[in-house]
């Protein structure tokens, strides 16, 4: 391939904007073309491709533990999450989710690690691509009622029920679940180690931020679209001055001590 003839500025932008990496023997012929352009545009490259390969070998590693299930017989496995155990307001959202077993979703990770626009992108692709997906909601006064660790299990409860058929195998983040009626495997940090666990946790915070968007909408004045009801300052001092909103969690010791207040 001779590059000589190539204008590098219309070449770069049409690289840009491909998901796929470069042919290598694009990168051997821009190293060879003596203008400066081509040999930083080969460098760049290829650092891209070197970029690429690591993230593929990351996202491999991702399916480990579902090979492993697969290799027992377990066929239809379902990996859970919940978000929303934090913050001072709002549901509890829990995730289960089946993916085709080794499926490639480029930058699939732990939702917390990623850029919204990331998660969202994400979601799309899950749900394109995934064997099941189901949700479930704990409202604000049922995580009063039960407390939030259980709230959390039963939200992740409720999700492995919702699908439309039962599992073969649970894999969920940290704790084991009370009673899923299956083979469970719960892995510490699973939302960064197991592509179901972090399918999930994705599915399961865009979910709830949107659900939050909703309810800044229905109760102005906290922020709810911009903190998602975690304890920022901005939501400690919209307390203070609101007093807790009907979605606000009355068990937890900040929202209980400004409804003491009131």
């Amino acid at each position: 391939m001779d590059t000589s003839e190539l204008g590098l500025a219309e070449l770069r932008k049409r690289l840009a904007e491909r998901d796929d990496p470069p042919p290598s023997r694009l990168v051997r012929a821009l190293r060879a073309d003596p203008r400066a352009g081509a040999q930083r545009l080969a460098e760049e490259l290829a650092e891209r491709a070197a970029r690429r390969g690591e993230e593929l070998r990351r996202i491999a590693r991702l399916w480990r533990l579902e090979k492993e299930l697969a290799a027992e017989g377990y066929a239809f496995v379902a990996g859970c999450d919940e978000v929303g155990m934090g913050p001072l307001a709002g549901p509890v959202v829990a995730a289960a989710v089946v993916l085709p077993l080794g499926v490639r979703l480029v930058g699939l990770d732990d939702s917390k690690k990623l850029t919204a626009e990331a998660r969202e992108r994400l979601d799309a692709e899950i749900r394109a691509c995934a064997a099941a997906v189901a949700l479930a909601v704990v409202e604000p006064d049922e995580i009063d009622r039960l407390n939030i660790y259980w709230a959390g299990q039963a939200a992740i409860e409720r999700a492995v029920a919702a699908l439309f058929r039962p599992p073969d195998a649970v894999v969920v983040d940290g704790r084991r679940v009370r009673a899923l009626g299956c083979h469970q495997v719960a892995v510490v940090g699973g939302d960064a180690r197991v592509a179901s666990i972090a399918a999930a946790s994705i599915v399961a915070k865009v979910h709830r931020d949107g659900l939050m968007r909703a309810l800044d909408a229905a109760h102005p004045g906290y922020g709810f679209a911009r903190h998602m009801g975690y304890s920022t300052p901005e939501h400690f001092a919209a307390l203070e001055r609101l007093g807790p909103s009907p979605i606000h969690r009355r068990s937890f010791a900040p929202v209980r001590a400004v409804g003491a207040a009131d």
